[in-house]
């Protein structure tokens, strides 16, 4: 079997590369030298670089002005931007399109994925739900909108609250996701200001502007509502795989940058790298990074569309390698950096080298994927649903 990556993907990286270069982590804001939110949007010049690169259209088909590139794709090239802190709504604009290209009413991807692509709209999404622990479907409630009457036209009204929403300050359309009276997980894809929309300010752990998205009353159009069987749940586990992927840039990232330190450093005339106890940490570490990669690429693989199904089939739902994926991630990334933050000695926590940054942006990937306990209990039951034979 071949396991290397598509000339198409291959490619993709190159090009992220190639604009990524510019990015010098050192000049990402510090939420240690900032009081409040680090900057008031994100990195614009770097998004529009992207979108003359066209990576923001790589994952969109062909018919919106895209290259029809799949999730594997998507994650190579957020690896890329996370060993450079790239300051950009890259994943969510990226897995957002992707969902309505792929669920969404044909006038709805008619009107925004084109836009998308050329950079000109920007999505996010709020997938924390009320607290960051239950079902983000369930803090938001769909129902018919009586005023537009009744079949298939119908319009929608929702209500609920979604908190640590990113970019929503800068986004043009947030997708919510909400629950049917009759228990059905959808999302919607509303314009930012859309009356009975309002943000409530919030920072994340890197100083970013999140946002509490509460939504009182809210109407919106059947075209802006995506209903289909999966649609959310694909969507969420792209946004986990996708997070996890920046898990793996980062952590890439930052034991390059351990290698090269602990490489000069020099104790009793020999370069601290040369210590058994050292290298072993760093072993270590590189193990972690290398099953990160490998849990993550099954998963990306796993939601990759093979011939109109929704992902790659298997043993287990595909929520079980997604799963896997998070519990690596999320263990391995704070894991790596505190083992960087030791090695570097008190030198890491000096404010003039970018590995304090490193850490703040590792400690909200941790808390973006959650508990490697709960997912491990997540697939614990999926596996005793599934008997593997």
């Amino acid at each position: 079997m071949d396991f290397t990556f598509t000339e198409e993907q291959q490619a993709a990286v190159q090009a992220a590369k190639a604009v990524f270069s510019g990015v010098t982590p050192d000049g990402v804001p510090s939420p240690a030298l900032t009081r409040g939110a680090v900057a008031e949007e994100f990195d614009r010049r770097l998004w529009a670089k992207l979108a003359d690169s066209d990576l923001l259209s790589l994952v969109l088909s062909p018919q919106h002005g895209g290259a029809g590139l799949d999730p594997i794709a998507l994650c190579l090239v957020l690896r890329e931007s996370a060993k450079v802190l790239a300051r950009v709504p890259l994943l969510e604009t990226s897995a957002v399109a992707m969902a309505v290209e792929r669920y969404g009413r044909a006038e709805l991807s008619e009107e925004i994925l084109s836009p998308v692509g050329r950079g000109h709209l920007v999505l996010t999404v709020g997938a924390n739900g009320r607290t960051g622990h239950d079902p983000a479907e369930l803090a938001v409630t769909a129902r018919p909108d009586p005023g537009h009457g009744g079949g298939e036209g119908a319009g929608w009204v929702l209500d609920g609250v979604q908190t640590g929403v990113p970019w929503a300050q800068s986004a043009d359309r947030i997708a919510v996701p909400a629950h049917t009276g009759d228990g059905r997980a959808v999302f919607a894809v509303i314009p930012r200001g859309r009356e009975g929309l309002t943000l409530g300010e919030q920072i994340s752990t890197t100083g970013e502007r999140f946002a509490e998205v509460s939504l009182d009353s809210v109407r919106i159009d059947s075209r802006e509502l995506i209903d289909a069987d999966g649609a959310w749940e694909w969507l969420r586990q792209l946004l986990a795989t996708g997070t996890c992927a920046l898990a793996l840039g980062l952590g890439e990232g930052v034991l390059a940058m351990t290698s090269e330190y602990t490489g000069k450093r020099e104790q009793f005339g020999f370069p601290v790298a040369t210590f058994q106890a050292v290298a072993v940490q760093a072993a270590d570490r590189y193990i972690d990074l290398r099953a990160m990669e490998a849990t993550l690429w099954q998963a990306a693989w796993r939601l990759t569309p093979v011939q109109g199904s929704a992902g790659v089939g298997g043993p287990l739902p595909v929520s079980g390698d997604v799963a896997v994926a998070k519990v690596w991630a999320s263990e391995g990334v704070r894991r790596v950096v505190q083992t960087a933050q030791h090695l570097h000695g008190g030198f890491g926590a000096d404010t003039d080298y970018p590995l304090h940054r490193y850490h703040a942006w590792a400690k909200q990937l941790e808390l973006s994927l959650g508990p490697a306990a709960a997912h491990e209990e997540a697939l614990g039951d999926l596996l005793a649903a599934h008997p593997l034979g």
